[in-house]
């Protein structure tokens, strides 16, 4: 029996303003009898999904709408080696807090380059270098570093613009959604979960047809979590085995769903 009634896969690409139209922004659906579709943003001037609606929308689907497992193509978290370089505590929700004060990227006319420059926020006390990476990004060898910016490929920029975004989802459906893994590696039943993605593992696992590179991202998402919940491997995919230190680590920098840990491969951990 599948764990959910609803699949969205969300490519999160594009750099620019909260308000901004990103073609790059991109949202497919799929049932567990429904093949996946593309949803298309509310009726509006603008064509594209923006993020600020993105997250409006995704919030009154969750708050009312059927059990949903959401994946969303950016960093959830930061390595550790963040935390203990900027003296933080080893908690999940205090840094969405705290990141989102040092980098406003969900304000107006604020675009992450603003903030990196110093001309609004607080970025240069919240910095991290290309060279340290999460666990879950050294297991998908292909994965980049959150912080490396500017070069193609890179999440850097839809994470730092991404992440005060799942503030507001948390805030706004409280206990009504299941952050994996930081709030239990295995959701309670009947609820919604919100996880971190990394299409690459999957886009080239469905013909892409006539779809461009953003929707494929998103299309193969969508797809492969409505293909392991029919074939009941979900669970697996959520409560991997993982060593007790590598887990403890993972709930703090994220992990992202279907990486399969090679154990000699991801380290210690704390």
């Amino acid at each position: 029996m599948p764990l959910f009634d609803r699949y969205l896969g969300i490519d999160y690409s594009g750099a620019q303003t909260a308000e901004a139209s990103l073609s790059g922004l991109r949202v497919f659906e799929a049932s567990p009898s429904v093949d996946p579709v593309e949803i298309h943003p509310p009726p509006s001037p603008k064509k594209y999904w923006t993020r600020r609606g993105l997250a409006l929308w995704l919030a009154q689907e969750l708050e009312s709408g059927p059990p949903t497992l959401v994946g969303m193509d950016h960093g959830f978290s930061f390595p550790l080696r963040y935390f203990q370089e900027h003296n933080l505590p080893l908690d999940w929700p205090l840094f969405l807090e705290d990141f989102q004060k040092h980098w406003p990227t969900d304000e107006p006319h604020t675009y992450v380059d603003f903030v990196r420059k110093g001309m609004c926020g607080a970025g240069a006390e919240r910095s991290g270098n290309s060279r340290w990476r999460r666990l879950t990004e050294l297991q998908c060898r292909s994965a980049k570093s959150v912080f490396h910016f500017d070069v193609q490929g890179s999440v850097a920029k839809s994470t730092h613009a991404g992440i005060p975004w799942l503030l507001y989802l948390r805030r706004q459906l409280q206990n009504k959604v299941h952050f994996w893994p930081f709030d239990g590696w295995l959701p309670p039943a009947g609820r919604s979960v919100i996880t971190e993605i990394y299409p690459s593992l999957w886009s080239r696992l469905f013909p892409k047809g006539t779809l461009n590179s953003h929707q494929q991202d998103a299309f193969a998402s969508v797809a492969w979590m409505q293909q392991q919940d029919s074939q009941n491997w979900l669970s697996q995919c959520f409560n991997i085995e993982l060593p007790a230190a590598v887990k403890k680590t993972a709930q703090i920098e994220g992990w992202i769903l279907g990486c399969s840990p090679e154990r000699n491969k991801v380290g210690k951990g704390f």
